[in-house]
C-alpha cells in the first residue's frame, strides 16, 4: 500500500492531526473493549458461586470468551482491507456492547455460556487497532506505535481486575446485593463500548491521506485497492509462524487474564478484592512492557533489518516460556507475584515484538495478515484452557505444560524470514518518509 502521509514520530500531546487522533482513539476502545471482554472475569468469584458453576463449567465459559475471537478477528482483518478500520471499528463496538449489556439477563450457564460466547468479538477489536495504527504510521515508528497502542489498549485487562470488583463493591453498598450488582456492573462496561463506537465513527479517518470511500471515489490512492487476494496471505508460512508465535504469547496474556483471580484466591486464599488486585499487576505491566517490545523492534530494525526483528521476538517468546514455568513452582505468595509480572514482561514484550513485524510481511494485505496472526493468539488461549478445565490437572500443573510448549514454539521465529528484496523496500521506505518529514524543516531553515 502507498499511503503518502504516514506520521514519522509519535507526539502524544497532539489531539489534531489524523495519525495520533487514530493513535488515542485506537488505544482506548481496545482499553475499553478488554474491559467489558474480561469485565466478568475478576467477578467469576461471585458468579461461579450464584450459578453453581463447577471447575468444567468455569474453564467452558472461559474458552467460550476466547473462541468466537478466532473467526471475527480473521474476519475484521478481511474487513478493514475491504470498508477501513474506522466503520469496522464502529461496528464492532456498537454490536459488541449489546452483549456485554446483555449477559445480566444470564440465569444459568446455559445462558450465561452464550453471552461469553457472544462477548468474545469484541476481542477482534486488537486486528482493527493494529491495522489503523500500520497505515498511519512510517517504518522508523510503526513497531512502536503498534506496540503502544495495543499495550495501552491491552492494559484494560489489568485495570478492570481490580475495577470491576470495586464498582461491584459500590453497587452492592449502594444495596443492590450481589445477585443485581455484577449485573449493574456490566451494563456500565457496555454502555462506555456504545459511547466509544459512536465517538470513534466521528473523531477519526482510514489513512493519513482520508477516507477510504472517497480516495475509492477518486482514485487518487493505490492503499485502497483490494490488495492480495486472502488466499495468498494463507500460503505465507511466515503468516502461520507468527500466528503460532502470538498463540504463545497473546494466548497467554488472556489465560492468565481468566484465571488469575481465580488462581490467587483457590491457591493463595486470597479475598475477592485482594485477588483482583494481585491479578491486575500482570496488566499493569501493558503501561510500558508491551511498547517497550515494539520500541526495541524498531531499534532492531535500524541496526540488523527486518530480520532483526524476527531474532527479537524468537528470544522474547523463549524467555517467556521460561518465566511461566517458573511462575508454575512458586508456593509463596511474594514469590508467586513476583515471578507473574516476570512473566508478564517477556509476555506483554512478544505481543508488541509481534506485531512490530507484522506490517511488513505483506503490505497489500495487512488486514488479512493482522487478522490471521491475532487469531492465532485466541487459538493459544482456547487451547491453553483446556488444560485449565481438566479435572485431572492442578493449575500449577497446566502452567508448568505451557511454560514447556512457549519454549519449544519460540522456534517458530526462524521460520520468519525476509529476503533482500523486502529488507531493501523496508530501507527505502523508511527513508523516504524521513525525507519527507524533514522537508518542511529544511525548507523552512533555507527561507530564514
Amino acid at each position: 500500500m502507498n499511503i503518502q502521509n504516514k506520521a514519522t514520530s509519535i507526539r502524544l500531546l497532539d489531539f489534531h492531526s489524523a495519525p495520533m487522533r487514530a493513535f488515542h482513539m485506537t488505544w482506548l476502545a481496545f482499553f475499553l473493549c478488554f474491559f467489558g471482554w474480561f469485565g466478568i472475569a475478576p467477578l467469576m468469584p461471585v458468579i461461579r458461586g450464584e450459578l453453581h458453576l463447577t471447575k468444567e463449567q468455569v474453564g467452558s465459559s472461559a474458552i467460550a470468551a476466547v473462541a468466537i475471537t478466532i473467526l471475527v478477528r480473521i474476519l475484521m482483518g478481511w474487513l478493514c482491507d475491504r470498508i477501513g478500520p474506522r466503520r469496522a471499528y464502529t461496528w464492532l463496538l456498537v454490536l459488541g456492547s449489546l452483549p456485554v449489556m446483555g449477559i445480566g439477563l444470564a440465569h444459568d450457564f446455559t445462558s450465561f455460556l452464550f453471552f461469553r460466547l457472544a462477548i468474545g468479538a469484541i476481542g477482534a477489536s486488537f486486528v482493527i487497532t493494529s491495522y489503523h495504527t500500520s497505515i498511519m504510521f512510517a517504518p522508523n515508528v510503526v513497531g512502536a506505535a503498534n506496540a503502544t497502542t495495543a499495550g495501552w489498549g491491552n492494559l484494560g485487562g489489568g485495570v478492570t481486575q481490580f475495577a470491576m470488583p470495586l464498582l461491584f463493591g459500590a453497587f452492592v453498598s449502594m444495596g443492590a446485593g450481589n445477585w443485581l450488582a455484577w449485573r449493574l456492573a456490566m451494563l456500565v462496561a457496555g454502555f462506555a463500548l456504545l459511547l466509544t463506537g459512536v465517538a470513534y465513527y466521528f473523531l477519526t479517518q482510514d489513512t493519513p491521506d482520508g477516507d477510504f470511500k472517497i480516495l475509492r471515489a477518486e482514485a487518487s490512492s493505490s492503499a485502497t485497492k483490494s490488495g492480495t487476494p486472502f488466499w495468498e496471505v494463507c500460503r505465507d508460512s511466515r503468516v502461520w509462524a507468527l500466528a503460532l508465535l502470538y498463540a504463545a504469547s497473546f494466548g497467554m496474556e488472556l489465560t492468565l487474564d481468566n484465571f488469575a483471580a481465580l488462581y490467587f484466591t483457590d491457591y493463595f486464599h486470597l479475598s475477592l478484592a485482594t485477588a483482583g488486585v494481585v491479578a491486575s499487576t500482570f496488566g499493569m505491566m501493558n503501561i510500558f512492557a508491551r511498547a517497550l517490545g515494539g520500541i526495541v523492534s524498531d531499534r532492531c530494525n535500524k541496526r540488523w533489518g527486518l530480520r532483526g526483528r524476527a531474532i527479537l521476538l524468537g528470544t522474547t517468546v523463549g524467555c517467556e516460556g521460561l518465566a511461566i514455568m517458573l511462575f508454575s513452582r512458586m508456593t509463596a505468595l511474594p514469590l508467586a507475584i513476583a515471578a507473574m509480572m516476570f512473566a508478564g514482561l517477556f509476555v506483554k514484550m512478544s505481543n508488541g515484538a509481534n506485531y512490530a513485524v507484522v506490517p511488513f510481511v505483506n503490505k497489500r494485505a495487512i488486514g488479512a495478515v493482522a487478522g490471521i496472526v491475532g487469531a492465532g493468539g485466541n487459538l493459544g488461549a482456547v487451547l491453553a484452557g483446556f488444560l485449565f478445565k481438566s479435572p485431572n490437572l492442578t493449575y500449577p500443573q497446566a502452567f508448568l505444560i505451557i511454560g514447556g510448549a512457549i519454549l519449544a514454539i519460540s522456534l517458530c521465529a526462524l521460520a520468519v524470514r525476509f529476503n533482500e528484496t523486502d529488507e531493501s523496500a523496508a530501507r527505502e521506505e523508511m527513508a523516504a518518509r524521513l525525507k519527507q518529514a524533514l522537508a518542511p524543516i529544511q525548507a523552512a531553515v533555507s527561507g530564514d
